[in-house]
């Protein structure tokens, strides 16, 4: 329930371009959502890439630190905020988290955004099913 497999990342190129090219995105401050209903080859409910800027971030520490704190808030509240949601409409999803913010975010900042981002995800694609 709360883990975070190889399966659950996102690592194809053709879905990487799709989703970038096709995919419909928002902003909410730290994050920018990239996100595409797409049918996953296996009983996956979706699929995340994280991204930190290079240009924003110069020490790959830096950007490790905060790759590090995103994959764990994702991995702790995954299950109730997105999965379940889901799992109920029988939807597939790709999506990424950009961190776009200037400066390190503690991990309280950071979990509580992303909880935000992750409910504006499903509102964006209950409306679309809909």
């Amino acid at each position: 329930m709360y883990t975070f497999k190889k399966e659950e990342r996102l690592c194809s190129k053709k879905l990487l371009e799709r989703l970038f090219h096709n995919g419909s995105s928002f902003l909410l401050y730290p994050f920018r959502i990239v996100y595409l209903p797409e049918v996953l080859p296996e009983s996956l409910n979706s699929q995340v890439v994280i991204g930190v800027s290079k240009r924003k971030f110069k020490r790959a520490v830096d950007r490790n630190l905060i790759k590090r704190r995103i994959r764990e808030a994702y991995r702790l509240n995954k299950e109730e905020a997105l999965y379940a949601f889901l799992r109920d409409n029988q939807l597939q999803l790709v999506f990424s988290i950009n961190y776009v913010g200037k400066e390190i975010g503690s991990f309280k900042f950071i979990e509580k955004k992303l909880m935000a981002a992750l409910k504006q995800l499903v509102k964006a694609n209950a409306q679309s099913d809909s």
